[in-house]
């Protein structure tokens, strides 16, 4: 008992294991989203920064190609006065410098910039080191890694005879391109952790709301008892938790039924069975030594314990009524099943046995229930009976169903009757002076195996002449 308690103690709820599931899903799913754009945010600068290159290049191979130095009106020749008139005519970007490289790297390089200044924390001219690898560097573009920063390059080396050694070099600082990117990470972060804080509260609201039915349910299972299964859960809506709670109605439908029988077998079984034992009992207890009194002691005790073992069977058989497997059909022929009922049915009295009509057809059903029901009729009518009187058996099919029937000549049954007969422990009035020997079960157990059948039933019709006629009523099968 410990054991479950500590094991319900740490179990988690559904409520929070939903939560849980969507905040973990909606986390992932955010965190992709604001990964998925920083990183679109650092490819869009990289295609900036390499379109920014391509055209700074491309205008000056274009210059050193068209252009004309002011001072002699020709093309130029010193590579001096080419890199500081182009520098002069170019609007830089506020991460870029545009740079001239003159002579070999290492001491002897001279650099030729724009008038502005950039921070000294960032500037490639005042890093010669850096100046000295793009200047010895046979690619014409390329990264730089520094502790200042990042810096993309690009260089078009100029060559003339006048020019060797020299290169027109472009540079971007990515860092401050790149911190946009960053920043713009971070804000997605911090929307996203508001987003997971909103969806805590709106997630447990929800959850709460759509298992509201389930803590019903759960409600409900906990205050049923063997004793009170009355309890149902109103259904709402047309959803999966609707569709739940009819399940749920269901089967504590069919819970109640089996309780009710299982509490009608043993109260059936308590009544019927406690006046026998009392027999018993008392004649036991008041036998006395005389042997002939001891012979009719026992043959009384021994006929009031086979009426008690035929009503513990006849209660059985009405409580498997209630399984699914009580009756098992297969195709039978009704002239076939007719005519052994009637050769069963003639040895249990001298009567006036006829087989009325027989139903020359095919039909599915159980064939040994249905002789165990006919038999039990003709039982009921030889008890009702007297020697001589007229029994007949018989089948017929009408229009869509098939009737099988027992009628006889006896008293039958009176109109305020026609319903109790079928009822567990009941007897009509008109047939109480017969001497049945019976508990009053065997209608019920006719009726159980009729209503076992799809659509099945017994009723019971007046004879022409006097008497009842009892008819298994059975549907065609589709």
């Amino acid at each position: 008992m410990t054991t479950s308690v500590t094991r319900a103690d740490h179990r988690v709820s559904a409520r929070v294991r939903i939560l849980l599931w969507l905040l973990l899903v909606m986390a992932a799913a955010l965190a992709a989203v604001a990964v998925a754009t920083r990183s679109i945010l650092l490819r869009d600068v990289d295609h900036r920064i390499n379109q920014l290159l391509t055209q700074e290049t491309g205008e000056f191979a274009n210059f050193v190609a068209q252009g004309v130095d002011p001072a002699t009106g020709g093309p130029f020749t010193d590579p001096d006065a080419l890199l500081r008139v182009f520098l002069q005519r170019q609007y830089s970007d506020p991460d870029e410098e545009l740079l001239g490289l003159v002579g070999p790297p290492g001491q002897g390089l001279r650099v030729i910039r724009q008038s502005r200044e950039l921070p000294a924390s960032v500037a490639l001219h005042r890093d010669r080191p850096s100046l000295d690898a793009i200047a010895a560097s046979g690619a014409s573009s390329g990264r730089l890694d520094r502790a200042r920063g990042e810096v993309r390059w690009a260089k078009v080396p100029i060559r003339s005879d006048a020019a060797r050694g020299a290169a027109f070099v472009v540079a971007f600082h990515a860092d401050r391109e790149r911190a946009v990117a960053d920043e713009a990470f971070r804000a997605l972060l911090a929307i996203s952790g508001l987003a997971l804080l909103m969806t805590t509260g709106i997630g447990w609201a929800v959850a709460g709301r759509i298992l509201a039915p389930v803590r019903v349910v759960r409600a409900t299972a906990a205050e049923l008892t063997e004793r009170d299964l009355t309890q149902r859960i109103p259904v709402q809506g047309r959803d999966d938790i609707a569709s739940l709670a009819e399940t749920f109605n269901a089967m504590l439908d069919r819970l109640e039924q089996a309780f009710a029988g299982q509490r009608q077998f043993v109260d059936d079984a308590g009544h019927e069975l406690r006046t026998p034992i009392t027999i018993v009992r008392g004649h036991l207890e008041l036998m006395g030594e005389d042997p002939a009194e001891q012979r009719e002691t026992v043959r009384l005790v021994t006929d009031e314990l086979d009426r008690m073992s035929r009503i513990v069977e006849d209660l059985l058989l009405l409580a498997k009524a209630e399984r699914p497997d009580f009756v098992r059909t297969e195709p039978v022929q009704l002239a076939e099943l007719t005519a052994d009922v009637f050769v069963k049915a003639r040895a249990l009295g001298e009567r006036d046995w006829v087989l009325d009509g027989v139903a020359d057809r095919a039909a599915v059903l159980d064939p040994q229930r249905i002789t165990q029901a006919m038999v039990q009729l003709a039982q009921n009518a030889v008890q009702h009976t007297v020697a001589g009187q007229r029994i007949a058996i018989g089948s017929r099919a009408v229009e869509d169903r098939i009737e099988l029937y027992v009628a006889d000549a006896g008293p039958g049954v009176q109109e305020q009757d026609a319903d109790i007969i079928f009822e567990r422990f009941r007897r009509g009035t008109a047939r109480r002076g017969a001497r049945t020997g019976g508990a009053g079960l065997g209608l019920s157990i006719v009726r159980a195996i009729a209503e076992g059948h799809r659509g099945g039933r017994v009723e019971l019709r007046p004879t022409e002449g006097g008497g009842a006629t009892f008819v298994l009523v059975l549907q065609e099968s589709p």
